[in-house]
């Protein structure tokens, strides 16, 4: 296995923490509300043993990137994204978002289109909206003072598909994070990131999403047209990483070659 470093980058607010593994071609990994890169390790691996250079910058308030959430926005957001590419001279890179993670890529590569190469997009959601039950159960994640067995009740029930393993996501969660990414998002109108720019994406679907719903990603092909390619990957929920870690691979390597990246 590719061991990964660990490397301080000056961000425009401050340090930005970044693991690298591998050499090629740039994929950098963007992770989901309130989560920080350890949610790509073995997406980083993966790709480093295929010849890919695996770039997981932390999110603003984890690990090493002190930069101030409070007031964030999703310029920032995308300011952070791409203060990491320039750094690394790995522009034009692949942006691999991971659900909120999918929003970030997409606003960079609407406002720095020339350091995006295309898009990966993992369980994207937020046009069609969850069930209020499964919307309380993900509110009900980043509450940190609930006793343990309830927060992994809902992490189950949010984000992983029936009979998968919910404890491997018992920690990684910041809730302080979570709420300002939450607050940034709601602070633009979508309709200026939800098209990404020019960029080609690929739109990777866990069928089993409940927070995500599968109609998202038909809303999005219909949106963006033919610069959209669809895979949906079965016995998955919105955690999608941990419970198809193999497949999440083979759909995002397989894109990525046949597109001669």
């Amino acid at each position: 296995m590719i061991a990964a470093m660990s490397e301080l980058i000056p961000g425009p607010a401050g340090d930005i923490e970044v693991r690298t593994t591998g050499d090629g071609p740039p994929v950098v990994l963007i992770p989901s509300l309130g989560r920080g890169a350890a949610d790509f390790d073995d997406l980083a691996a993966r790709l480093a043993a295929a010849g890919y250079r695996a770039i997981a910058p932390e999110p603003r308030g984890i690990g090493g990137s002190d930069g101030p959430i409070d007031g964030l926005t999703m310029f920032d957001l995308a300011a952070d994204v791409t203060a990491v590419v320039s750094a690394l001279g790995a522009a034009p890179a692949t942006l691999v978002g991971h659900a909120f993670g999918n929003r970030v890529a997409r606003m960079t590569a609407t406002e720095h289109p020339q350091l995006v190469e295309s898009l990966v997009l993992l369980a994207c959601g937020g046009a069609v909206p969850p069930a209020p039950e499964h919307a309380a159960a993900l509110r009900l994640v980043f509450e940190m003072n609930v006793p343990d067995h309830e927060h992994l009740a809902a992490v189950d029930t949010a984000f992983f598909a029936p009979g998968n393993d919910a404890s491997v996501w018992t920690d990684g969660w910041y809730g302080d994070v979570a709420l300002a990414q939450g607050k940034a998002t709601n602070s633009l109108d979508p309709d200026h990131w939800l098209d990404a720019g020019s960029a080609e994406v690929l739109v990777v679907q866990p069928l089993d999403d409940v927070v995500a719903l599968p109609a998202n990603a038909t809303f999005i092909l219909d949106r963006i047209g033919d610069r959209a390619t669809l895979v949906e990957i079965a016995d998955a929920g919105h955690a999608l990483l941990p419970e198809q870690p193999q497949a999440v691979a083979a759909a995002v390597l397989g894109w990525l070659r046949d597109r001669g990246r």
